[in-house]
């Protein structure tokens, strides 16, 4: 009895060590990356890592929020082809506006391809299609042409514009928001999607509300 005694009192304080000091399981396997090269899970790269790191958009707080019925932010960036692309060119005529995690990744990859398949559809409606993410030039060019996207997809390197428009992360905010916008002629916002794990749904909405205009 004695002996149990000893070792229960010499191996409590490492217990309640242990109890109180906070554990994520998640951190020691997850890190978020923009680049496509290990397995990936939609827009959540999977490594095996001992420390968990975000991206930095992720550590800044939201500083603005774009409502149905506001004109968003403006914006100019540039495009897969280099080339410099600003909100203001769209106005005039109905624009779609999806951001989405990274180039690669499965889920934006059938978002992508969704659009792509769609697009007689949206040009039927008149409207232009333009995809944003954290990605720079060489990796848009590099999805564009891998899918034949026929589409404007613009680089938004340290997510200013996410981070402009409000665009709420996923998983506790580790993971980028998978968000579409439809604006009307007048730059006017009709429809806000948010959806990260069913990302072709958004094809189907955005059609649905242009087809209403």
């Amino acid at each position: 009895m004695a002996s149990l005694s000893v070792s229960v009192k010499h191996a409590l304080p490492s217990l309640l060590q242990y109890a109180q000091t906070p554990k994520n399981p998640i951190s020691q396997n997850l890190t978020i990356v923009s680049r496509s090269s290990q397995s990936q899970f939609y827009g959540l790269k999977v490594l095996h890592s001992p420390s968990f790191s975000t991206p930095s958009s992720s550590r800044t707080s939201i500083v603005a929020k774009v409502n149905k019925g506001s004109a968003p932010p403006p914006f100019t960036l540039k495009d897969q082809d280099g080339k410099t692309v600003s909100l203001s060119k769209f106005k005039g005529k109905p624009v779609v506006v999806y951001f989405y995690p990274a180039d690669e990744t499965p889920g934006c990859t059938k978002q992508a391809c969704a659009f792509r398949d769609s697009y007689e559809k949206f040009k039927k409606a008149g409207a232009q299609v333009v995809g944003i993410s954290g990605d720079d030039i060489e990796s848009h060019k590099a999805f564009a042409k891998k899918y034949r996207l026929p589409f404007t997809l613009l680089c938004d390197e340290g997510n200013k514009v996410r981070k402009e428009w409000g665009i709420p992360g996923d998983l506790f905010g580790t993971l980028p928001g998978r968000q579409t916008y439809v604006l009307d002629k007048n730059g006017v916002v009709q429809l806000i999607y948010n959806n990260q794990f069913q990302p072709e749904k958004h094809i189907d909405e955005t059609l649905k509300l242009l087809q209403s205009l």
